[in-house]
């Protein structure tokens, strides 16, 4: 019998098989499933963030999936504040729910907090948007290093998401990012179980490679086309994205940025598993292993 209300998390890297996973687990358990995923709460993107298929989203009620507009603000506060209220009416009928996702930094959030970072005014945002897509990531590498070497020294040097956000704090502040960081991690009135999905390098990689033609044939460059006049856009500084406006722009041919984005999403991917594996709370398993994970998620609640 739980002791506790639960939420049982399912991360990994991209492509791994975590949404198959989280409807699996949902359905056994009655429940809803709260996304994890720090672009499919956008109404407008569909294919090139990989969302779960209408028939997907049928099975079993998902939250934060179409949740919000492009032109909003989206980001890990936002997240800790929105899956907070939803676990809580999911609790009010169900002891146990299911997150799901590979954005680490809003699973972070939702387990443990955040620091308290001042928000950045949009047009401060939007210059340096601007400037790195016009100069790119070894310029945004260079102002950070430059001028926030506390927290260069402990970045993931290739995320420009993580970079962009460290600059636009000490462009507006005048002070390292680090400097907003106590610490101190808060405990959640909740078991929280955590169940990693991983795959041998070539396999995962594979999957990926095969993903993105997927896209492309599902008709990625026509949504692409659609949301070019929103490309400066935070929520567009995206893989999958990023590469076809580039091609749209002349700067790669349809090939060569068919070619970027999966280049690309193999290193987000690298990046994921290197987030999660520091996390020494996470149960990994191969994703085809659901009767073992199940028979662990339920010997977490004695």
């Amino acid at each position: 019998m739980l002791q506790k209300n639960t939420v049982i998390i399912i991360v990994g890297p991209t492509a791994v098989g975590k949404t198959a996973l989280a409807i699996q687990v949902a359905q056994h358990f009655h429940t809803k499933i709260i996304s994890a995923d720090s672009r499919q709460c956008f109404k407008e993107l569909t294919i090139g963030v990989a969302k779960p298929s209408v028939d997907e989203l049928q099975q079993v009620e998902h939250f934060f999936i179409n949740s919000h507009a492009i032109h909003q603000n989206i980001n890990a506060a936002t997240f800790e504040n929105y899956a907070l209220e939803k676990v809580n009416d999911i609790f009010k009928h169900q002891p146990i729910a299911v997150m799901v996702g590979g954005t680490g930094l809003y699973i972070k959030a939702f387990c443990e907090g955040l620091d308290l970072i001042p928000d950045i005014p949009k047009n401060i945002r939007d210059v340096l948007i601007t400037q790195y897509n016009e100069k790119g990531l070894e310029w945004l590498q260079q102002q950070v290093k430059g001028k926030d070497a506390a927290f260069w020294k402990i970045a993931e040097q290739q995320n420009p998401q993580r970079l962009m956000r460290a600059l636009e704090v000490i462009t507006f502040t005048g002070k390292s990012i680090t400097t907003f960081r106590k610490g101190t991690q808060l405990q959640r009135p909740f078991n929280i179980v955590k169940i990693g999905l991983e795959l041998e390098r070539e396999e995962l990689y594979d999957s990926i490679n095969k993903r993105v033609d997927v896209m492309m044939q599902n008709g990625l460059l026509d949504e692409v086309k659609q949301l070019l006049p929103y490309e400066q856009l935070n929520a567009l500084q995206s893989v999958g994205y990023k590469e076809l406006f580039d091609y749209l722009h002349n700067k790669y041919s349809l090939q060569e940025a068919i070619n970027e984005i999966k280049k690309n999403t193999r290193h987000y991917a690298k990046r994921q598993l290197t987030w999660f594996k520091k996390d020494d709370t996470i149960q990994w398993f191969q994703p085809q292993q659901t009767k073992e994970i199940l028979q662990f998620i339920n010997s977490s609640f004695l």
